[in-house]
């Protein structure tokens, strides 16, 4: 009894998936990665997320009532008008949760992963996009409202895929929502201080290590 009970415990944790937290300026808060739903989606931010990618950022787009998006390489200064255009470099990232080897091209955009019928709900994590298919790569932006109008099952022409949602630190993500803005910019700029992702099990981390040649370390 005792070791199926030990079996499934570990099968549990095995099956846990990924974590992320976010520091900023403004407070940290948490989030669970959606792995096992949008494998590609969330390997994508995990591969951005160790390279230090998003480290240094600001929050580009504020709207209160509505989300708080983020993850633009030209947001590096908080008033560049490019901010929002931009993405992250072509090149490849492994799939954690498959191994299969996944590519970023055409201005880093990844392959779309409309797979998972996950609702843009206050608080989640969804995917930005310029509205044509396969055009996500590094920008998302985190809900603070019921935004199923965004979802890609909804019918509408706007496709949103969900790949995490927050979990603590909630507080801060609504603050952020709420600052002063201009042009939805804030007016005192919000700055990515850093992105940390852990939880990953022991076949996700021998993936990722592999895909970088060891380079990276322990994760």
């Amino acid at each position: 009894m005792l070791s199926a009970f030990l079996l499934a415990a570990a099968a549990s944790v095995a099956a846990a998936n990924p974590t992320v937290t976010f520091d900023t300026s403004m407070g940290s808060f948490s989030a669970e990665l959606y792995l096992d739903r949008v494998p590609r989606t969330a390997s994508n931010f995990v591969d951005l997320a160790k390279s230090g990618f998003y480290n240094g950022l600001h929050f580009h787009r504020v709207i209160d009532g509505f989300m708080n998006q983020f993850g633009c390489p030209h947001s590096k200064d908080p008033s560049s008008t490019r901010a929002g255009t931009g993405g992250p470099p072509d090149g490849t990232f492994v799939n954690l949760a498959t191994g299969a080897t996944e590519t970023r091209s055409n201005g880093g955009n990844i392959k779309d992963e409309n797979i998972s019928r996950d609702s843009n709900v206050p608080y989640s994590l969804s995917m930005a996009n310029t509205g044509a298919p396969d055009s996500g790569g590094s920008q998302f932006f985190i809900n603070v409202a019921h935004n199923s109008n965004l979802d890609w099952f909804s019918g509408g022409s706007s496709r949103h895929p969900v790949f995490g949602r927050v979990t603590a630190g909630r507080e801060v993500v609504l603050a952020i929502s709420r600052v002063r803005t201009s042009n939805d910019n804030p007016v005192v700029p919000i700055v990515m201080r850093k992105v940390t992702v852990g939880g990953l099990n022991r076949s996700e981390r021998q993936r990722y290590r592999s895909n970088k040649g060891d380079k990276e370390g322990e994760l």
